[in-house]
């Protein structure tokens, strides 16, 4: 029998947990060419974001922690949370972008990805 570590059940349940929650999400989301849908995702390390028109299924923006401008960012993962939303800002304004719906992916509304939210939306996105 395998010991009930972070890494065994609790770990897969919390997956589901998750998927249920995102099915939920995206029943109500979708991205259209006025308004495009922000969708993001997020690994315990990094977080990436892209701006998707679900009509044409074409990625229009992107942006993560993986880009150059920000792999060398000092700082909490809250910080560069809010730094990849003032990225992502920059590029969807220079798109043409101004207004999306924000797909959460099913995580929380907390920490980082507040932080992602409220920083995109000071860069003048608005959802």
């Amino acid at each position: 029998m395998a010991p009930k570590t972070a890494f065994g059940k609790h770990t897969a349940a919390r997956a589901v947990s998750r998927a249920r929650r995102h099915g939920r999400v995206r029943k109500k989301v979708v991205g259209t060419d006025q308004r495009p849908r922000m969708v993001v995702n997020r690994s315990t390390r990094h977080l990436f974001v892209q701006i998707v028109d679900d009509t044409q299924g074409h990625t229009l923006v992107s942006a993560s922690t993986m880009d150059s401008s920000l792999r060398v960012a000092e700082g909490d993962k809250t910080d560069k949370a809010k730094k990849v939303g003032e990225l992502l800002a920059q590029r969807a304004k220079a798109a043409g972008i101004t207004s999306v719906v924000f797909d959460r992916g099913g995580n929380r509304y907390a920490g980082r990805l507040a932080a992602l939210a409220d920083s995109a939306r000071e860069g003048g996105l608005e959802f």
